[in-house]
């Protein structure tokens, strides 16, 4: 079966009445889309932010002819706005396996010399390597994005064995999983999320992580543990923020790696952490950085 779908440029004021528009002349899903490749990094709690240039698409059963859904809209909209329609593009979208594309668009990825990220759907190209077996279905955090890669690295780098290790914002478990393979002992998990809190539980037991081995809360209800290596890849915001709660769970000599900075705000960032961590400089991928430091 095909589909038709319709893209509409529209401006942040608009995009309320279009939604309705669309779901009133029978849209099937509606979806927002940045329609200028604009990042939104931090929106206020309570927030739901829009682009400057947004697209709003929506989908529509092929019985549809293309003109009178177009004029059904445009008659539809103006009720609502008293102005005219934005402009639209109609595309006929011939039918596909979509779980099937979006599972192929993802492939084992290495990071540092020992670990390699795959698919929980897929083979690893090294049976022998640390290999975390991921599915990223519940929570952010597969790998690809580069300062989950920078992460990573840091890890496979600073695991020696046997270390106590926090996962400060854990999502899929990512990170924190990822220590535990390369020989961490116990890992310490939370988020405000409690998806993530799920995702990573289901992530740990792919993995055959035995459960004495980890424990995730939410931040409330999370032990006083004094870490060997914390790990947080969150925001700016965030991070500066919680800077005396991340300082608390690491211990005197405990490595540090903070990530899900921008270049521009790294500094700002370290320099708040100098008040409890011997501070390193940046390490950079792209548009993005982590920092890493020592607790004094």
């Amino acid at each position: 079966m095909s589909w038709i779908q319709i893209r509409i440029h529209a401006k942040p004021p608009q995009v309320e009445a279009l939604e309705d528009t669309l779901l009133a002349c029978g849209s099937l899903s509606v979806t927002l889309e940045d329609g200028a490749d604009q990042p939104i990094l931090e929106p206020e709690l309570g927030t739901t932010p829009l682009w400057d240039a947004t697209q709003v698409i929506g989908l529509f059963p092929a019985t549809e002819h293309p003109d009178e859904l177009r004029d059904k809209l445009e008659l539809t909209y103006r009720a609502k706005r008293t102005e005219a329609l934005p402009a639209t593009r109609i595309e006929i979208l011939e039918d596909k396996d979509w779980v099937r594309a979006w599972m192929d668009e993802y492939h084992p990825m290495q990071f540092g010399q020992r670990l390699w990220v795959c698919p929980s759907w897929r083979e690893p190209p090294e049976p022998d390597a640390v290999n975390l077996l991921l599915d990223p279905g519940l929570a952010f955090g597969t790998g690809t994005h580069p300062t989950t890669s920078l992460c990573l690295k840091f890890l496979d780098r600073t695991v020696k064995g046997n270390e106590l290790v926090v996962d400060f914002g854990c999502g899929s478990g990512i990170l924190g999983i990822a220590a535990l393979l390369l020989g961490a002992d116990r890992m310490v998990g939370t988020d405000i999320d409690p998806q993530a809190l799920l995702a990573t539980e289901d992530n740990a037991g792919r993995n055959h992580i035995s459960n004495d081995r980890y424990a995730v809360y939410l931040p409330e209800n999370t032990p006083d543990v004094l870490a060997d290596i914390t790990v947080a890849n969150i925001l700016a915001g965030p991070l500066e923020q919680l800077a005396p709660v991340i300082a608390g769970l690491t211990r005197s000599g405990g490595q540090l790696a903070l990530s899900g900075l921008l270049k521009e705000q790294a500094q700002q960032v370290s320099s708040t952490y100098q008040t409890w961590f011997a501070m390193n400089p940046p390490e950079y991928e792209g548009d993005w950085a982590m920092l890493t430091g020592i607790r004094h």
